[in-house]
């Protein structure tokens, strides 16, 4: 059996057992009136509540309350501004980063994350921090985190470290052989005897 129609009809471990598209998770919402927003796993967990309770679920908003009033558009930044939950990586504080850092600097996922997670700590702080990740990425053995709702680039990366020797092209073409099929999405080694 080949990969089967996302509809109302659906099973769950059919649903389960198959590698669905954001667009085609989107797309089921729509039709039943599932909130469609958020990310993959979100979507997907909302899709399993329906097909298993028939509850349409839809989105709660998380209302972050913010606390500080500090205006990062338009304050002037130095080393000693402490980081507030209502820290922005905006044009200002890119700015900032330019130039204690310089040109080089750009925003990246570890480091807006380290912002997020460090109110209380200064900017200051948060350019050792930068510094500390450029170095890291630049250690050869350093493997960045790939999040999990990215199946598609977690299993491109795991295909090329265990065959060095093929391509990218293949990475895909076995990725593609494998997500159309039941189970898990993962690399394995036994992904090579696909046809």
């Amino acid at each position: 059996m080949g990969k089967p129609i996302l509809d109302k009809e659906i099973s769950l471990k059919d649903f389960n057992d198959f590698y669905w598209l954001k667009k085609e998770l989107v797309q089921f919402c729509l039709t039943i009136g599932i909130s469609s927003t958020g990310g993959k796993i979100e979507i997907s967990d909302r899709i399993r509540t329906y097909l298993s309770t028939g509850e349409i679920v839809k989105k709660v908003r998380k209302t972050h309350k913010v606390k500080s009033d500090f205006d990062w558009t338009n304050e002037v930044l130095t080393k000693n501004t402490v980081i507030t939950d209502s820290y922005k990586n905006g044009e200002n504080a890119r700015n900032f980063f330019i130039r204690e850092i310089g040109s080089h600097f750009k925003f990246n996922v570890i480091f807006m994350k380290w912002m997020k997670e460090n109110i209380g700590k200064t900017l200051g702080d948060a350019i050792m921090e930068w510094k500390r990740i450029e170095v890291l990425k630049k250690d050869r053995n350093y493997v960045s985190e790939i999040s999990p709702q990215f199946e598609y680039n977690r299993y491109m990366r795991e295909f090329l470290k265990d065959n060095p020797n093929l391509s990218s092209k293949d990475a895909m073409k076995f990725w593609k052989l494998k997500s159309s099929q039941r189970g898990s999405n993962e690399y394995d080694k036994k992904d090579l005897e696909l046809k």
